[in-house]
């Protein structure tokens, strides 16, 4: 504060001093790191003459005076929340209403109000409003936007605020520059987003009806004409049958005539008009000048050709008798019973069938076929199944097959092949759709990896052990052998990557050689590389998941082809299965060791293959369940939580507090996983049904207060996940064990599959 003049004092004889301490006392009161010391302009010009505006304008810094209130720019979505600002949050969503306002009518005795219908668009991206009245036929009023968009004051003494979303509401006033709107029902989008705003939502109104609408309507019922019009309303089949159009093919035999022969012709029949167009099919090098049409469009007379007729003598309407003198003044009665109309009978669809004639101005067309469309329409109008086509031609012999010369050596035997093709050689195509198809996409590689072993008596070669990488893109192989210490083998690559052809096959001849193909890699066959015999022994997880998903095109991997197998065997062999499987579990669990149900299998004379039996072995094999952590499970949500930046905890809370009617602490799965939806919760959807199942109850609802204080990263932080499993996706189903030595099976699910429920005898 200043200090006071006292008389003596040394600041009376330094006013320097005195506004120097003036200014630090009052630096003394301001508020720690404010940044902000402007000042408004409280003066202006306008059209010359200055004015004081600024008695509505905030302080210094911006801060509101004493007994000033800060006016809100937005008036619900201020800042950026969730997604983004709010114009882009809310970018092209518009809520619809309903409404309607009563207009007085002074200056007529049919009416003494008038009731105006109209609808409201509330634009969420900046609280713009707009009204507009949509179009009445005949009313004799200009109608189309009544308020053009922009942010509407409320009414007075308020009018220095706007309307916002909280002022709407079905069954309710709103008044915009001193006219009452009554809001009366809304679209499906506007009640759900009002429902999810917690804005509770009253029963729709019924708009009252506008007495002088209601007698004009009354007036144009009740209005019949003197006489009768004849009217021939062609535009609803217009309507109906745009674009429709019936397509036949047809044959004209013109061969009786001097240099005819058979005609091609296509019949395109209009449903909207009824009108035919015909073009002919012309072939390449047939020795005819190319028409654009055989018979332009128009409807063909069934009698034709039909005798000219005299200007006026085929009209719409007859005339009976003429009173009076011709032209100006004369009266005419129109003749109803059209008694001297000419009338002539045009083809219709109906006359148009597979198998007909039709009199094209004296041609005779045989109808052959027509396409799919013509086909459906006459299935559903008429009921015809029957479209049985005419052959009218003699079919063209098959061409002969074309002989390759043998393969002579020299390149690929594809390269050769294209070479004789054509004069200008050209490179093999490759399967590019399937190379596409099967390419490695992120994660999945698409290709089969097996361990193999060479067939030799070298004891040397016997401990050799070779990776084969079939790509299933290309059906090429490539071999690699890992290094092993103290074998006295260098390593590396043993077979570059290409297609291997299947030994025996002839090496000159026209035909292609038959290469390795996915399905004859299995866990015991054997391939010839390079002239040396490979037994495939092992596959990696990925190469036996995939067979397994793709059974239909490995039958090695089919689980109902193992069991037909098994299923053929006799009866006695049947019995010694289950005495076996009864030895090998004296405990009666169930379960036996893989290796006495592989050595079970091999010997039951079915010829399964190594493969077949570990398939059968994966598929029935005994897998044990994890229980999911909750503790791993929230901080793997906090992470995900934390790395999105969501921490709009407490208006989820008050969300679920809303829902709660009942003030129970818990909600439905359903409700909770809407409400979480709502909010955009960025947890994936297994994870967070994960998330919800464990903090249910008995009954199945919900601790809401429980979940959002498991994943509330900012009050409730989980301890730092490591690299690895940040990075771990959540599943909740586990792959197919591997198979080892301890690995149990269950036989008595086989036995129940391949024998059915009978008890061993």
């Amino acid at each position: 504060m200043p200090l006071p003049l006292l008389p003596g004092n040394s600041l009376n004889r330094n006013p320097c001093l005195l506004v120097s301490l003036e200014y630090c006392s009052t630096s003394y009161y301001c508020e720690l790191g404010k940044e902000k010391f402007h000042k408004s302009q409280h003066f202006e010009y306008s059209k010359g003459i200055p004015l004081m505006v600024g008695a509505k304008k905030p302080g210094i810094g911006g801060e509101p005076l004493l007994g000033q209130t800060a006016k809100p720019q937005y008036s619900l979505f201020p800042k950026e929340q969730g997604s983004g600002p709010s114009w882009l949050a809310f970018d092209k969503q518009v809520l619809c209403f309903d409404a309607y306002f009563q207009e007085p009518v002074t200056q007529s005795r049919e009416e003494t109000y008038r009731v105006r219908k109209c609808k409201i668009y509330y634009y969420l991206e900046n609280d713009t409003i707009q009204v507009v009245e949509p179009i009445i036929k005949n009313s004799g009023m200009q109608h189309g936007t009544l308020i053009c968009r922009h942010r509407i004051p409320l009414p007075a003494p308020n009018d220095d605020q706007f309307y916002n979303i909280q002022h709407f509401n079905i069954n309710q006033e709103i008044e915009f520059y001193s006219r009452t709107y009554m809001i009366t029902d809304c679209d499906p989008f506007t009640r759900n987003f009002l429902r999810k705003m917690g804005v509770r939502i009253n029963s729709s109104a019924t708009a009252p009806a506008d007495p002088y609408t209601t007698l004009r309507q009354e007036l144009e019922d009740s209005m019949k004409p003197r006489r009768p019009y004849e009217r021939q309303d062609t535009l609803k089949q217009f309507l109906e049958h745009d674009h429709n159009v019936l397509r036949f093919y047809c044959y004209w035999n013109d061969t009786e005539s001097m240099f005819g022969d058979p005609r091609e012709l296509i019949l395109h029949y209009f449903l909207a008009d009824d009108t035919i167009e015909i073009r002919e099919v012309l072939y390449p090098n047939s020795g005819r000048d190319t028409a654009p049409k055989f018979l332009n469009r128009s409807k063909i007379p069934k009698n034709a050709p039909t005798p000219t007729h005299q200007p006026g003598e085929v009209t719409g309407r007859t005339v009976l008798n003429v009173i009076g003198p011709v032209g100006q003044g004369s009266r005419y009665i129109l003749d109803r019973l059209n008694t001297g109309a000419v009338e002539e009978e045009f083809y219709k669809d109906s006359d148009l069938t597979i198998g007909g004639v039709i009199n094209v101005w004296g041609r005779s067309v045989l109808i052959c076929d027509c396409d799919n469309f013509t086909k459906e329409y006459y299935r559903s109008k008429y009921g015809i199944e029957d479209f049985t086509p005419v052959q009218y031609k003699v079919p063209l012999p098959p061409k002969p097959a074309r002989e390759m010369p043998p393969y002579t050596g020299f390149g690929s035997e594809e390269d050769s092949l294209c070479s004789c093709q054509g004069l200008i050689p050209k490179a093999p195509q490759k399967d590019f759709r399937k190379l596409m198809e099967k390419d490695r996409q992120g994660l999945e590689s698409n290709v089969l990896r097996f361990v193999a072993k060479i067939l030799t008596n070298n004891a040397v070669n016997n401990e050799r052990t070779f990776i084969i990488s079939f790509y299933l893109g290309d059906d090429t192989i490539a071999m690699f052998e890992p290094t092993q210490r103290n074998t006295g083998v260098l390593g590396g690559k043993f077979l570059e990557r290409s297609r291997v052809k299947k030994p025996g096959q002839e090496l000159y001849k026209s035909e292609m050689s038959e290469c390795y193909m996915a399905q004859d890699l299995y866990v015991g066959a054997r391939l010839c590389i390079s002239n040396q015999l490979f037994q495939l022994v092992d596959a990696d997880e990925y190469a036996f998941n995939y067979m397994e998903q793709h059974a239909e095109e490995f039958p090695r991997a089919n689980i109902g082809i193992i069991l037909s197998k098994l299923k053929s065997i006799h009866a006695e062999k049947q019995k010694e299965i289950k005495h076996f499987l009864a030895n090998s579990d004296p405990g009666n669990t169930g379960l036996v060791p893989y290796e006495s149900f592989r050595s079970l299998l091999a010997d039951t004379g079915c010829q399964l293959s190594e493969h077949e039996i570990i398939t059968l072995g994966r598929t029935y094999s005994l897998r044990e369940q994890p229980e999911p952590n909750v503790g791993f499970m929230l901080a793997v949500a906090q992470d995900h939580l934390k790395k999105k930046l969501f921490d709009n905890f407490p208006d989820l809370l008050r969300a679920f507090t809303h829902e709660d009617r009942d003030r129970t602490g818990h909600l439905s799965a359903k409700e909770a996983r809407t409400i979480c939806k709502a909010f955009r919760l960025p947890l994936a959807d297994d994870l967070l049904r994960a998330l919800l199942q464990k903090f249910a109850n008995e009954s199945g609802n919900i601790d809401y207060n429980a979940f959002l204080s498991g994943i509330n990263w900012r009050e409730n932080p989980s301890p730092p996940l490591l690299p690895d499993d940040a990075i771990k996706p959540f599943c909740s189903t586990l792959p197919k064990p591997k198979l080892e030595g301890h690995t149990k099976v269950n036989y008595s699910a086989v036995i129940k599959e391949l024998f059915g429920d009978a008890e061993e005898e």
